[in-house]
Order: C-alpha cells, then structure tokens, then sequence
C-alpha cells in the first residue's frame, strides 16, 4: 500500500519526471500531459526558465490572481528556483481545486541536469 495514498496536499515530482510531463525530456515542443508553471519573480523569469512554460508569480497567486485561460483545468507541474515557493504555490492551486504537484529541487536541479533553460530573449538562459 503507498503512504502516498495517506498524504493530504499537492503530490512532488523530480525535474525529471516535470521533464516528462512537460514534454521538455526528448526535445520541446513534445507530447505532454501537463503545463509547466513557474511561479518565481519576473526578474527570475526572465534571467532563465523552461521553453513554453507559463508565468505566474507566488506573488500573484496569493494575491488571489487567476491562471492564464490557456491553461486552466489542466494539470500543472509547478516549478521555482529551489522547490519551497513552488510547493506553496502547489498546496495554493489545490486548495483552488487545481491537478497540481510541484518540482523536488525546482529550476536549479532543471538545469543541472541539462534541461532547456532559455531568457526572455529565447536564448540561452541561467537559474538565479
């Protein structure tokens, strides 16, 4: 029997199984069943993040701000720097009625295993 079965709030997910989910694994766009959210500062956003992924900030999502229409009803894999922000934002979207887990070590384990990180550019990005 899983203990998972007994936990209350959003499920957790490594960066590689996100990547799986998101369709970032064998090269994006791919086949997904779930939309990345990144929920750090603008100012993060922009320095780096996952190709097609949607922003919305913590900030925001507390602040009672709604998901995008495009990806509403859709599960979401929620992600941020570290994986402490995300899992709020997670147990936030759930409380909402959401299908939401949130990223183990967020967008810093996202590039160290080499997965696509890009700026507001489209170019290369970094994670701060």
């Amino acid at each position: 029997m899983s203990l998972n079965r007994f936990r209350s709030g959003p499920g957790r997910v490594d960066a590689l199984r996100a990547a799986e989910r998101t369709g970032h694994l064998d090269g994006f766009p791919a086949e997904q069943d779930a939309v990345l959210l990144d929920v750090r500062e603008s100012y993060e956003w922009h320095t780096g993040h996952a190709p097609g992924a949607v922003h919305v900030p913590l900030s925001a999502l507390a602040a009672g701000a709604p998901l995008p229409e495009r990806v509403a009803g859709l599960p979401l894999v929620v992600v941020c720097r570290s994986g402490n922000r995300s899992r709020q934002a997670a147990e936030l979207l759930v409380a909402r009625g959401a299908d939401a887990v949130d990223v183990i070590g967020g967008m810093r384990d996202w590039a160290r295993l080499g997965l696509p990180v890009v700026d507001r550019c489209g170019e290369s990005g970094t994670v701060t």
